[in-house]
């Protein structure tokens, strides 16, 4: 591997934690991890500001994405460079969360887009306690737990990257021109990692969304119309809307904050798996834990909804082993500016579904394959398989789209939490079943051939 070193400035560090690399060579790798999950970060306030009732203006729906970019950049720079006890230092991109999209989208449309606010920023501080305490609870999730978990959210992943792949929420969905490019972008992916060598061989990822991209110009899919409607320089704006506190809305967001919780835990998780090749440390998933609640408390104050880890990003540093806390800065630094330069911000946000579709259905399989590795390294006895697939048959099928119905008989919090949401679902039932099945139910490994 080439070096390229000015003191402790080397491009190998971009496969370590620590240690500087050139700044000109780390900012393509940072832009990878924006790229994978700008649209994803700014889908979830459109859909709720939308719900609010009474509705927001089309500029107030603006002001917010901007400081949506503006805190996830923040957010992530907190849990690269800790602050006190919070943040995990661990290459971590931060987003705003599509978990909290269903119950704040009820609570806007009944009570009103404030007390969205008020319940996310108690909710957050309740996360955010929970992380510190994780000293106290984390010896109840098993290794077998967590391995699950994270191959839950690799699977629950897959309907998300089919849907990108054919051109996300567009009118023209499956279109063959969805298809082709996303087949395009996918096929420039395996391409470059074939034959490209040494470093640049991990820029697969951003080679396949500069492809689409272009292609995406050309054949009219990017609108570049509004890429000056909102000036060149804003500031975000602190406290858009004064918190409104209501206790159905609070509780309800904290329960959905312990199902956000348990996907931070199995994306960090699988983050050091994959990335790292070591176990995760109880240090890192209470600082992880506390960055995702206060972050969250922080994202109210700007109006926003609860940020959380993103598994796009998971899924890239499970392909491309770039760990670099460095490297990756220079993406949430990508995210803060875009946060302050409106034409950046819609530069990145035109980006069309489908390329990054293309891109991203890849990497979700790649956490599977993580979730599947912790699996075996916890070994196959009798009582860790009967965990794994009992709580991924359960998780996956009940949470199914035409089957989601199951819970219909049960309140309407439970079909919330429960109706859609794999990781949750999973979760529950693996950490049920670690409880209740004997330890000793069969020591004995089976043989996998």
């Amino acid at each position: 591997m080439s070096q390229e070193k000015a003191g402790n400035v080397s491009m190998e560090n971009i496969y370590r934690l620590d240690g500087r690399v050139p700044v000109g060579k780390a900012i393509p790798f940072g832009l990878q991890h924006v790229l994978a999950m700008f649209v994803s970060n700014l889908a979830p306030i459109t859909i709720i500001a939308g719900a609010a009732q009474p509705a927001l203006s089309q500029q107030e729906i603006a002001s917010l994405i901007q400081n949506a970019m503006f805190v996830a950049g923040i957010a992530s720079m907190i849990q690269l460079f800790p602050i006190w006890k919070v943040g995990a230092k661990l290459p971590i991109i931060m987003g705003v969360s599509f978990t909290f999209v269903t119950i704040l989208s009820t609570i806007a449309a009944n009570y009103g887009y404030p007390t969205v606010i008020g319940a996310v920023l108690v909710g957050g501080i309740f996360e955010g306690t929970l992380g510190l305490l994780a000293k106290y609870w984390k010896k109840l999730i098993s290794p077998i737990v967590s391995a699950t978990v994270v191959t839950s959210i690799g699977l629950s992943l897959f309907t998300v990257g089919a849907r990108s792949f054919g051109g996300g929420y567009a009118e023209d969905f499956g279109s063959a021109t969805n298809l082709a490019i996303a087949s395009i972008t996918l096929l420039t992916c395996i391409i470059w990692s074939i034959f490209v060598k040494g470093y640049m061989k991990q820029l697969s990822v951003l080679a396949g969304l500069v492809v689409g991209y272009i292609l995406s110009i050309f054949v009219g899919k990017v609108d570049y119309s509004t890429l000056l409607s909102k000036g060149f320089v804003s500031l975000p704006k602190i406290l858009p809307y004064m918190p409104k506190f209501n206790l159905g809305a609070i509780v309800s967001v904290c329960i959905i904050f312990l199902v956000s919780a348990t996907e931070t835990i199995g994306d960090t998780t699988a983050m050091v798996v994959s990335g790292l090749n070591r176990d995760i440390t109880e240090k890192e998933i209470s600082g992880s834990l506390a960055c995702d609640g206060y972050a969250s408390s922080i994202s109210s104050l700007f109006g926003c909804a609860p940020v959380t880890s993103f598994s796009q990003n998971v899924g890239l540093i499970a392909m491309t082993k770039v760990v670099n806390r460095f490297t990756i800065a220079t993406g949430a630094a990508a995210m803060m500016l875009a946060g302050l330069l409106p034409p950046v911000g819609q530069f990145f946000s035109s980006l069309p579904q489908c390329v990054l579709g293309g891109c991203t259905i890849m990497m979700f399989g790649s956490i599977v394959v993580s979730g599947m590795q912790m699996i075996a390294s916890c070994g196959f006895s009798q009582r860790n398989i009967v965990i794994a697939s009992l709580s991924l048959a359960i998780g996956v099928g009940f949470t199914a789209s035409t089957e989601a119905e199951i819970w219909h008989i049960f309140p309407s919090i439970v079909q919330i939490v429960f109706g859609a949401n794999v990781v949750a679902v999973v979760f529950v039932v693996a950490l049920l079943l670690s409880f209740i099945l004997p330890k000793d139910m069969d020591v004995k490994k089976i043989s996998v051939e």
